[in-house]
């Protein structure tokens, strides 16, 4: 036995001599489903927001600032898209109308963001998105979540994709 795979025999033979490993498996609850349907899972604004705008929000930053004009482009469709599905999943929020919300908060800084995308200008582009996520940060800061600040990404949070135009 190799010097490598001695910690690990060691281990799992005092598991099994203190009985805690068999025991492991006696441990796991498995839910009753024997006539119960199971709820469908609802997922919360919080859900939405981190799993599908923020993601889009970074990826809208990267590609503008790296230039790659079409990925900016469709990273505005998809943010929209995303929103016009929000407002279907859940119309109000904490008794506001979440597309009136959005509205107010994101009509203007993403008409801002198309156009600079259209003359493929940094700095406009720059300013835009700057623009929008102010529009995010005041929609949080009008429903008590002022604590969740969006900005521009100062890094990618995608390893597996490449933000320059032209790949």
């Amino acid at each position: 036995m190799s010097n490598r795979c001695r910690p690990l025999a060691m281990l799992t033979t005092l598991l099994l001599l203190a009985g805690v490993a068999p025991g492991m498996a006696q441990t796991v609850q498995q839910p009753d489903t024997v006539g119960a349907a199971a709820a469908p899972y609802t997922p919360t604004m919080g859900d939405l927001m981190n799993a599908f705008v923020q993601p889009r929000h970074a990826k809208l930053g990267l590609a503008g600032k790296a230039g790659n004009w079409a990925l900016a482009a469709y990273a505005v469709v998809e943010i929209r898209q995303t929103f016009s599905g929000i407002v279907k999943a859940q119309p109000r929020f904490r008794g506001y109308p979440v597309g009136e919300l959005v509205d107010a908060a994101l009509a203007e800084p993403l008409r801002a963001v198309e156009a600079a995308i259209k003359q493929r200008d940094p700095r406009k582009f720059a300013a835009a998105y700057d623009q929008l996520s102010r529009g995010c940060n005041a929609c949080h800061a009008s429903l008590d979540h002022a604590f969740v600040v969006i900005k521009a990404p100062g890094a990618s949070a995608f390893p597996n994709q490449d933000f320059t135009p032209g790949q």
